[in-house]
């Protein structure tokens, strides 16, 4: 039992070794296209952008309250590449990072990822 221990440590400790390495793991591309200040400070976005954009969403759902700061299409018009016109794609802003995190993007079920364009939903 005390080697099976010992082996599980010594495991865990070559693998968290190892991790740390720089180039293992390609980090997402981000590419800021727009420069300036984000709505939030970066490190709040990192974390809970996903928050923002469901409270936005909720406000313009349910209770008919459409603002511009937290809404999903002021993201995409300034985080849509340059190149492409779009968030997503190999480089894409936020397929990018989503694909790095292993993280499903369902926002495009009905959105659509390039700046300027209506819903799948919207009305002419």
């Amino acid at each position: 039992m005390k080697a099976i221990v010992i082996a599980v440590l010594w495991g865990l400790t070559f693998a968290a070794a190892h991790a740390a390495e720089p180039g293992r793991t390609p980090l997402p591309a981000i590419a800021i296209e727009k420069p300036g200040q984000c709505v939030e400070p970066k490190e709040l976005m990192r974390r809970d952008h996903m928050k923002l954009l469901q409270h936005q969403r909720d406000k313009t759902m349910h209770q008919g309250i459409r603002t511009k700061k937290h809404s999903l299409n002021e993201c995409i018009a300034c985080h849509a590449g340059q190149k492409t016109g779009t968030v997503l794609g190999k480089d894409g802003f936020c397929q990018s990072c989503h694909e790095y995190a292993a993280v499903k993007l369902d926002c495009w079920d009905c959105h659509q990822p390039k700046p300027g364009q209506k819903t799948a939903g919207a009305k002419p």
